[in-house]
């Protein structure tokens, strides 16, 4: 089997690559949903909306309109959103939405969003909210520089959350978490001056990794899932967001090593769905041609999907036969 130093590429300036000219536009921020209180919903419109899957409850006395069953991962995002809105009516100590719940206000990507939504509090209160909201509460001390607010809501810092979901999520989901901190605000210099001060910190060490690895110009928790899967496996670090010159005009690659011409592209497959971006066909069509374009120009492809991501021995298989191929075409 080919090592993985034989797969690095050289660092010499290739003649086909462009300066990077486009900018990623910061992640949206999610609109908070409204509750209503089960007082006043009429006990017959009440039983029926529950019955029926057009209301959920969300905490004794706090309905909220039900959100679609799919996607799956949208449908957790809007019952997260609905407890965040019932843990401002519950809790009445100070408090700061943190970790991922933060991320998740920030416009952060947090796949495998939890139940739970989590607060940082400077201690802990003499009458916790029990039993009625999935709360993980952190206490501790919270310095001015991270108390943030995202439209009015009490939320860590864009740089203390990174930190805090780097260090307690596994660093798979938290690299996706701090490389769209960064384009929400998240400072790197100062998030990884932070995390070289926490020695001893439970989770630090992987956030370190984690931090180290992270880039904002990661277009999608799918690239950053990627990214993580490679640099677990050894192989050398990709570029990101990268220039191609074609016979369309400048296309761009999500992922790859540009001097030997090998690129990863993420397919995330919504984008070919309808919706927001536009006709499916059309999509796929012009896909398609971009996709021929780009192998034209020379470069090895490889196409990544969620299904992918399951298996990430294979998809290094797969980038790690791609590496071996550009170095020998590029050796010929």
């Amino acid at each position: 089997m080919t090592t993985t130093s034989t797969l690095a590429p050289s660092r010499s300036t290739a003649p086909h690559r462009l300066a990077r000219t486009r900018s990623l536009p910061p992640p949206r921020r999610p609109v908070l949903p409204q509750l209503a209180r089960s007082d006043d919903v009429t006990p017959a419109d009440l039983r029926a909306g529950l019955t029926e899957g057009r209301l959920v409850r969300v905490a004794p006395g706090l309905v909220g309109v039900a959100p679609p069953a799919e996607p799956a991962w949208r449908r957790n995002e809007a019952l997260h959103l609905l407890r965040v809105r019932a843990t401002l009516a519950r809790v009445t100590t100070d408090f700061w939405f943190s970790h991922e719940t933060a991320a998740l206000l920030w416009g952060c990507w947090v796949w495998g969003l939890g139940v739970d939504v989590h607060l940082t509090q400077l201690s802990t209160p003499p009458s916790p909210v029990r039993g009625l909201l999935p709360l993980r509460r952190h206490t501790g001390a919270l310095p001015e520089e991270d108390r943030s607010a995202v439209d009015g809501l009490p939320v860590t810092s864009p740089t203390r959350t990174a930190l805090d979901c780097a260090c307690a999520m596994a660093p798979e989901r938290a690299l996706g978490v701090v490389d769209s901190a960064l384009r929400a605000g998240a400072d790197l210099p100062a998030l990884t001056a932070r995390a070289d001060e926490e020695a001893g910190r439970r989770g630090i060490r992987l956030a370190r990794r984690v931090i180290a690895l992270a880039d904002p110009r990661s277009d999608s928790v799918g690239e950053s899932r990627t990214r993580w899967h490679l640099a677990s496996a050894g192989l050398p670090s990709p570029e990101l967001d990268i220039a191609v010159e074609t016979f369309l005009g400048t296309r761009w690659i999500d992922l790859g090593w540009p001097d030997i011409k090998v690129g990863i592209e993420f397919d995330g497959a919504i984008k070919y769905s309808g919706g927001e971006y536009g006709d499916p066909r059309r999509r796929l069509l012009e896909e398609k041609r971009r996709h021929d374009a780009l192998v034209e120009a020379g470069w090895i492809l490889v196409r990544v999907t969620w299904a992918d991501l399951a298996h990430p021995e294979r998809l290094v298989a797969r980038v790690r036969a791609a590496l071996a191929a550009g170095c020998r075409r590029q050796r010929a």
